[in-house]
């Protein structure tokens, strides 16, 4: 039934907990980048969908998701399949290898989005958003393509 009335499980994801963007188009075109220039792609596309008309409902569905362990759920599922598997295409290594440069990615992106946009901590919430890409897109990339075993 859910193929009947949905084109899989995230667009029915995205019905059932009222997404307010489609990840999809919000990371556009980030998967055909060369991996080693990918990470202030990823940023700016945050920025761009958390500045724009969507962030209040952005704010209420972290909030609500953070909430709730079934929603929770859902959300770790659609991550993976949805915006990880963008994020990471092409990447090379092993899948575990990829899917932990995934994970630690996401503690970048989730962490700029709670500190920003939900908690509000100064002078990131007001700082300007190339000033962000600056500062949190070197550690993405580092994460997507830098090497994990000794810090930089």
């Amino acid at each position: 039934m859910v193929h009947h009335f949905f084109r899989g499980k995230d667009e029915l994801f995205a019905a059932s907990v009222e997404l307010p963007a489609d990840p999809a188009e919000v990371l556009a075109g980030v998967e055909t980048l060369d991996p080693a220039v990918r990470a202030q792609a990823i940023v700016r596309a945050v920025l761009r969908l958390w500045e724009g008309p969507a962030q209040h409902g952005m704010v209420a569905f972290v909030r609500g998701t953070i909430g709730s362990k079934a929603k929770t759920a859902l959300m770790r599922e659609m991550v993976n399949r949805t915006i990880l598997s963008k994020i990471m295409a092409g990447l090379p290594g092993s899948s575990e290898e990829v899917r932990v440069r995934g994970n630690l990615v996401a503690t970048q992106v989730v962490g700029l989005m709670l500190v920003r946009y939900v908690i509000r901590l100064e002078p990131l919430a007001s700082a300007d958003p190339d000033d962000v890409v600056r500062w949190v897109a070197p550690n993405i990339q580092r994460y997507l393509t830098g090497d994990l075993d000794t810090p930089t």
